[in-house]
């Protein structure tokens, strides 16, 4: 019986060809440049390891983004029990701790309202809003239904909204000249 040759040439070629995307995607959760770096390289290395698993390569994205959100959550399980310890260098990257130029003052709130949605939330967001996938390729990459993308997409846009510009703010009617209306 032969044995099938395998190529890690091509199988390299294809995560280098995934890393722009795999790295927007850890930074969408992590919120901080230097964690997702470390994000993507756990995961790198574990698909190395692992790379037996992959039975579609056309898949891999997925199939590397799936590894990356474990990762992400292990970790977030490990800080709730035993605590963050925080190195000083790892507060450069920090947005929250740098003032942002004028030109750039509403990105800092859009960042910063994005980073309060819940994972679920943020993780639907980032896959059909940045990586562009349909809703179909979510729900099958996540395992829920369809519906269920929708609705949490739905509710991360609208909880989105709200945190930038407030409850009911698109209610509110604002005459276009003020000084035609009749005095008050």
């Amino acid at each position: 019986m032969a044995r099938a040759v395998r190529r890690p040439g091509i199988f390299a070629n294809d995560l280098i060809a995934h890393l722009p995307a795999l790295r927007r995607y850890a930074t969408g959760l992590a919120g901080r440049a230097a964690e997702a770096d470390d994000l993507v390289q756990d995961c790198i290395e574990r698909a190395l390891r692992r790379q037996d698993g992959l039975q579609q390569r056309d898949r891999m994205g997925a199939w590397l983004r799936s590894i990356l959100h474990h990762i992400f959550i292990d970790d977030l399980r490990r800080r709730r029990l035993g605590g963050t310890m925080v190195d000083v260098r790892d507060l450069e990257d920090d947005l929250a701790l740098s003032t942002p130029p004028a030109d750039r003052a509403g990105m800092g709130d859009f960042y910063a309202a994005v980073m309060r949605l819940s994972l679920e939330h943020r993780q639907i967001l980032l896959l059909v809003g940045v990586e562009g996938l349909s809703y179909r390729e979510v729900a099958a990459e996540l395992g829920v239904p369809i519906g269920t993308v929708m609705s949490r997409l739905a509710r991360a846009r609208e909880r989105l909204r709200e945190a930038l510009d407030g409850p009911g703010a698109g209610a509110q009617i604002v005459p276009l000249h003020p000084s035609r209306g009749s005095a008050p």
